[in-house]
């Protein structure tokens, strides 16, 4: 069983959004951009006052709005429309599955983080650096393999019942995970709901990491959780024969 749904990261907040302000719903990409625009119509509208008005003040009253674009953050024909580009989106994944082991070794085996690349393909490695933080390194398909790094940390670990873990911040990417351990029904062994999600920051960093978050990723993601009961299970057998199977 798999199906898209949403986990959720903590919110972003902004230090422009108060009662007299407005929160920005440009990214700092566009609103460079804007500013440039807008400060190149001005000039030219100034220069050719005499000999086009016309088409002079028009040029003035468009420059003056992508300034104030650039310069507020707030794009009026955005919040009609109700799009935030400082958003970008998301990659958000849960998954049920049984896996035919006890639940004290299945835990056992997702609490060692290092040991999750070898069966996760989009992970590159994970580095240990204490008892709660790691290292992450995930490999993005496009035309080459990207390598995107991050710090995380673990949140909420209890033992044989849940573990969690997200992204520290300033990491170019977000990401978050949660996986719950319940006995299943029938001494089937463990019962597992995993969660996970991936998210570019805001921005103009976010607006180029958000081009790598194609749906390759998130199919190679899907594929990747689908191979944990396959690979917990047939754990006690020697490392070649479990990948050359």
């Amino acid at each position: 069983m798999n199906e898209t749904n949403e986990i959720h990261l903590p919110e972003r907040s902004s230090s422009r959004e108060t009662s007299e302000c407005e929160a920005p719903n440009v990214s700092n990409a566009e609103r460079a951009l804007s500013v440039g625009l807008g400060i190149l119509l001005l000039l030219t509208g100034i220069r050719r006052i005499r000999k086009r008005p016309l088409n002079s003040l028009v040029r003035l009253g468009v420059g003056y709005g992508l300034l104030f674009r650039g310069a507020s953050g707030v794009c009026p024909v955005y919040k009609k429309l109700d799009i935030d580009g400082t958003k970008a989106d998301a990659i958000n994944i849960r998954t049920q599955l049984i896996i035919n082991k006890p639940r004290q070794e299945v835990y056992a085996f997702w609490r060692k983080l290092e040991d999750l690349p070898r069966f996760m393909r989009h992970i590159s490695s994970i580095k240990l650096i204490d008892e709660k933080r790691s290292r992450w390194e995930v490999n993005i398909p496009q035309i080459n393999p990207v390598a995107v790094k991050w710090d995380a940390e673990i949140v909420k670990d209890e033992p044989e019942q849940l573990l969690s873990w997200q992204s520290l911040p300033g990491s170019m990417i977000e990401n978050a995970g949660k996986v719950e351990f319940r006995d299943a029904l029938g001494n089937r062994g463990t019962e597992l709901k995993i969660a996970i999600t991936y998210r570019p920051p805001a921005g103009n960093i976010g607006s180029g990491v958000s081009r790598l978050m194609n749906p390759l990723f998130e199919k190679m993601i899907k594929e990747d959780l689908l191979n944990v009961k396959q690979f917990i299970e047939m754990r006690g057998m020697p490392i070649a024969e479990q990948f050359s199977r």
